[in-house]
Order: C-alpha cells, then sequence, then structure tokens
C-alpha cells in the first residue's frame, strides 16, 4: 500500500457519508399527495457520519472507500451543487486525557466525488490516523456509504478489520464483546454533531449487570470521540462473553466495539439489530473454523428460541443445538463446532412458541485458520433490507456477497458499480429461495481496476437479509471481515401534509 495520507477537510470528499440526519424538501414542482395518503417517500438531502480511528498500530494501513448509488435524485434545494465536510475528531481519552499526544495525519486532497455510481478511495496509515465526522448534502447524500478497512500485518493487534461507518444514534447492542483477559476491546463514542452528548454503557455477563464504575454520564464534545476499554468499567472478574448497551441520555453518538485478540487477532463488532422476537445472522463463511453465538434478552421475560442453519439446501438444525435457553437479563452463548461444512450459511433464531416472541439480540464470533494463523470476524444479527443496501471496497477475487430469505422466496437486483480506477458496471437479477442462503462471488464489473460497490435492491417476494465477506489472505492467515448489510436510508417516509402551515397569523 502506498503510504498517501487522507484529507479531513474537503468538498465533496471521498469520506462524507452515510445516513445519520435527514434534512428534507419536496423537489419543486412536486404535486401535493393525495389525502389518504398518509405518507410519502423523499430522498435524503442531508447525511451525517461517524467513522472511529481506525488502529493504534505504527504499521496499520487503512483504506477508506466511498460511494453514493446512482438513481436517486435529491431535491432541488439539496441537488445544485452537492458539498461535504469532513475533520478529525478530537482525540479526549475515556479517563477524560487528551490522547497520546500524536498529531493527526496531514492533510492532502483525495480525488473528489463529483457524482454518484464511481466509488472513490483515500489511504491514511500508521497509529496517528484519527477518527473522522461529516456530512455530506445534495446528489451524494441519498444511501452515500463509506467503509474503513485496515490491515494490520504484525503484531497484537495484527488482522484485517472492516467497518461501514455508521450513523449516529442514541441507542446501540452489542452482544459478544468481552472483558477476558486475551482480549482488549473498546467502545468507541462518536460525536458527529456541533452540540457535545452523554453517554451510559452498561454491560451484562452471564450472570446479569457487571458491577460497573464510571460508566454514567460519559461527556463525548462535539466533534470528538472517546475510545473506552470494558475491562476498566468492571471490577467482576473477566466474563468471556459479555453484551453491551450504549445509551446517550444527550445528542447523539457513533458507537462501534474495536476487538484485539492476543490469539485470534482483531477486527470490529457493530451494533447488533435491534432486540426482536427473532433474528437473522447472515454470512457465515464456508471454511469457519468455529462459530459461536451470544444472545442477550434484555426484557423481564426469558426467551426460548428455535436455531436453525440455513443453506444453499434448505434450513436444518445445527447438531446438538436445536434450541437455545436465553434467561432475562444474561448473556447466553454457544459454541457450534463443524456448523457450516463447506458451505456458506447463515442463522435463523426464532421463538419456540410464535404466540410468545420475546426480544433479543445476537452476534456471532466466527474464527477461520488454525493455532497462529488464525483470525476472528463478528456477524451482528441484521436488519431486513427494505429499500436498498450498500457496501464498498469489495474487490476482485476478493468479496463474497451472501443473501438469504427466511420466509418466502425473493426476487433482488444486484449491481456492481463502476470500479474506482476503471470498469463497466453489471446489474444482474438473482432469486433466492424461501429459508436458503445464496453466495454469490462472481459479481466484479467488466474490465475492474480498483474497487467497487455492491447494491442490493429487494424486487419481489419476502424478506431479503444479506452480508459481504472480504478476504485479504498474508503470511498463511486467512484475515477476512464481514460487513451485514444495513438499509442505506436513501430515502425517507414524511407526513403527507392535508393543509397549507407555511403562513401563521
Amino acid at each position: 500500500m502506498k503510504r498517501t495520507t487522507l484529507s479531513l477537510i474537503a468538498g465533496a470528499t471521498a469520506l462524507a457519508a452515510v445516513t445519520g440526519f435527514a434534512a428534507l424538501t419536496a423537489p419543486e414542482g412536486t404535486a401535493a399527495p393525495e389525502a389518504a395518503k398518509a405518507t410519502t417517500r423523499l430522498p435524503v438531502e442531508r447525511v451525517g457520519l461517524a467513522c472511529p480511528a481506525p488502529s493504534t498500530s505504527e504499521v496499520a494501513e487503512t483504506v477508506y472507500t466511498s460511494y453514493t448509488p446512482a438513481g436517486t435524485e435529491a431535491g432541488k434545494d439539496g441537488a445544485g451543487q452537492p458539498t461535504a465536510l469532513l475533520r478529525p475528531a478530537a482525540g479526549a481519552t475515556a479517563d477524560g486525557g487528551t490522547g497520546d499526544g500524536k498529531k493527526p495525519a496531514a492533510a492532502k486532497a483525495p480525488a473528489t466525488v463529483t457524482a454518484p455510481g464511481k466509488p472513490v478511495t483515500a489511504e491514511a496509515d500508521g497509529a496517528a490516523v484519527p477518527a473522522l465526522t461529516g456530512s455530506a448534502t445534495g446528489a451524494l447524500a441519498p444511501g452515500w456509504t463509506v467503509q474503513q478497512t485496515t490491515v494490520v500485518p504484525a503484531g497484537g493487534s495484527r488482522g484485517l478489520l472492516g467497518l461501514t461507518c455508521g450513523a449516529p444514534d442514541t441507542d446501540f447492542w452489542f452482544p459478544a464483546a468481552s472483558t477476558a483477559q486475551a482480549r482488549h476491546d473498546y467502545v468507541h463514542l462518536t460525536n458527529p454533531d456541533d452540540t457535545a452528548a452523554v453517554a451510559d454503557i452498561e454491560l451484562y455477563g452471564p450472570e446479569g449487570v457487571l458491577k460497573s464504575q464510571f460508566t454514567e454520564g460519559i461527556p463525548v464534545p462535539a466533534h470528538s470521540t472517546v475510545p473506552v476499554l470494558l475491562s476498566t468499567l468492571t471490577a467482576d472478574a473477566p466474563q468471556r462473553d459479555v453484551t453491551v448497551h450504549v445509551t446517550t441520555r444527550s445528542g447523539r453518538v457513533g458507537a462501534a466495539v474495536g476487538v484485539a485478540d492476543d490469539k485470534l487477532g482483531s477486527d470490529w463488532l457493530s451494533a447488533a439489530a435491534d432486540p426482536s422476537g427473532s433474528a437473522v445472522l447472515p454470512g457465515i463463511p464456508a471454511d469457519a473454523a468455529s462459530v459461536r453465538l451470544v444472545v442477550f434478552a434484555p426484557g423481564e421475560d426469558d426467551a426460548d428460541l428455535k436455531v436453525e442453519l440455513s443453506t444453499a439446501n434448505g434450513a436444518i438444525v445445527p447438531a446438538g443445538a436445536d434450541t437455545l435457553h436465553v434467561k432475562s437479563g444474561m448473556t447466553t452463548s454457544i459454541d457450534l463446532p463443524d456448523l457450516t461444512r463447506g458451505s456458506a450459511a447463515s442463522l435463523f433464531l426464532t421463538p419456540e412458541d410464535p404466540k410468545r416472541p420475546v426480544p433479543v439480540v445476537a452476534a456471532l464470533q466466527v474464527v477461520r485458520g488454525k493455532g497462529d494463523k488464525s483470525e476472528i470476524a463478528f456477524i451482528p444479527a441484521a436488519g431486513a433490507i427494505s429499500a436498498r443496501a450498500t457496501v464498498a471496497d469489495n474487490r476482485a477475487k476478493a468479496s463474497t456477497l451472501v443473501l438469504t430469505a427466511p420466509e418466502a422466496d425473493a426476487q433482488v437486483k444486484v449491481t456492481a458499480s463502476a470500479g474506482s480506477g476503471a470498469g463497466a458496471p453489471v446489474t444482474k437479477t438473482v432469486t433466492v429461495k424461501a429459508r436458503t442462503t445464496t453466495p454469490l462471488a462472481d459479481l466484479a464489473p467488466q474490465g475492474l481496476k480498483g474497487t467497487y460497490a455492491l447494491t442490493v435492491e429487494p424486487v419481489s417476494g419476502g424478506k431479503v437479509y444479506g452480508a459481504r465477506t472480504l478476504t485479504v489472505p498474508q503470511d498463511g492467515v486467512p484475515m477476512f471481515t464481514v460487513q451485514t448489510l444495513a438499509d442505506d436510508r436513501g430515502t425517507v417516509e414524511v407526513p403527507s401534509a392535508h393543509q397549507d402551515l407555511g403562513v401563521l397569523d
């Protein structure tokens, strides 16, 4: 990787992105909605993101890939001249310090994004790369997606770390975190807004709430980041499996858990889908050496779940793991050895009694390789793709898209974008049979140079869930990372107006 640096402040740059806040105006000339319609759907015109600091390793090599899907135009007020602003977040620390004194990477403008439909990349290497916050407007806003991919070739944080920079929010669940001695898990809280936020962190182990300290009222100043080491938050014995709940009492933050395991490498743990009576965990690699399921029931009732493995041939019950009892307020985990047996798969969790669904959150810890050549990644429960989902930084012969339909047959449109260097976009229609999982590894655009983005749009049928696996082997280590697909929120529903409120007496 070339040792170039990343611009942190630029107009319409490679890193302004992803849904977080949306300013909506109806395009000029749009007819008034019919009275019978409760809502109408409009493209977003302003979006925000938060990207945590990628690594503390001096040998880390990070690539940011930014992409807006073609085909969605914002309203006139935001579509005239696309703009974007990125700033490095301040280096605040959980103990009130100001960081390690390292200066942010020097600013140098990367290629400028001028239109949707083509990804743009920028590189930033070393340990001094800061967290980033930013916003985009106009035609670049709808569906903007940013992928942060870091390779750490050696050291305690060795691994391939992948993360889709997230939208700021007020509530996050992270099953599969840990306070074990071999693990070094940090919750990164990044505030992209102009006002301060205040966050709380709760930890739940196998016996319930962990006795915590310094977890309430954590200040996160405007355009600032606060990394919090989980093991310092509790005096309880180290726990292999912990569920982390992040909430804000004021403001919003972007949140992600950076995981480093002394033996298994490192990766990002993204937030799981909101608590629900069922869960879908898509994209288990075909050659997974071990899979560990972690589930938490946040409500007052215990959850009894059916566990099913979805493969290309249908859904089956994993040997010895047909059901799982999850006590209220306690983190439950189970190892699933020899799970995939050479076939990419997904996991379905559903209530044993469909009439009594109990909300849960869930995630998978997946390991590939053996011994000192092992590598770790995480698959949180995903939400269904409602309108469109996008994942960036796909590479020739290194990316696999996995789609699953837990209820009914579904048809989707999959588009591989133009390459960041060259290549013509390609679109294909894919049918995913009910209760099966379909891996797709041959999606690269024609004449590809550089990286490309994948966009998935449901066409008909049942709900579809998906994930992308990126594999970058290095020195015999099968480095990989998995990103579940989330709806890119390129459009939002707004109430239909039934009267003119433009003039008030």
